[in-house]
């Protein structure tokens, strides 16, 4: 296999790592700010920073005039963000981490092989399979059991 599908895997696992630690993250500024809406309000404001810090050090531009052309559905990335950092913030501490996460993710796999078999948004189209169900199984039973535990 190329060398970008282990440096893309790497990635998405880092990111997967780092998702599973901004839960309880979160979690720990709603004490300080108030609520779960305040922490991913700060949460998304630091981020914002972290972004534009990165956009100006490596002089990357969005490109006005393709932006114009996009459907209303590509604005709605944050939309989907601050839905998420807000119950994550909410939930962790009241259901633990570890559930949380599972459950997120069992959630991603349901959205995932829907947009994947219908080929929505632009992606391409990859039907569902018993086997892509059977994965998604696994990980309800893996909700079940960690909640168990």
């Amino acid at each position: 296999m190329p060398w970008i599908f282990y440096a893309a895997a790497g990635a998405c696992l880092l990111a997967g790592m780092m998702n599973a630690i901004q839960a309880p993250t979160n979690a720990s500024l709603v004490s300080s700010v108030g609520s779960p809406l305040n922490a991913a309000l700060v949460s998304f404001a630091v981020g914002t920073a972290v972004l534009l810090v990165l956009a100006l050090a490596m002089r990357v531009k969005p490109d006005l005039a393709a932006m114009r052309g996009l459907p209303w559905w590509a604005w709605m990335g944050g939309v989907y963000g601050a839905f998420f950092v807000t119950v994550a913030a909410f939930s962790a501490p009241r259901l633990g981490v570890a559930f949380v996460i599972t459950l997120m993710i069992a959630g991603q796999l349901i959205m995932s092989i829907t947009l994947d078999h219908l080929g929505a948004f632009g992606v391409a189209e990859r039907p569902v399979s018993w086997a892509r169900l059977a994965g998604v199984a696994l990980v309800f039973a893996g909700v079940i059991l960690v909640r168990r535990s």
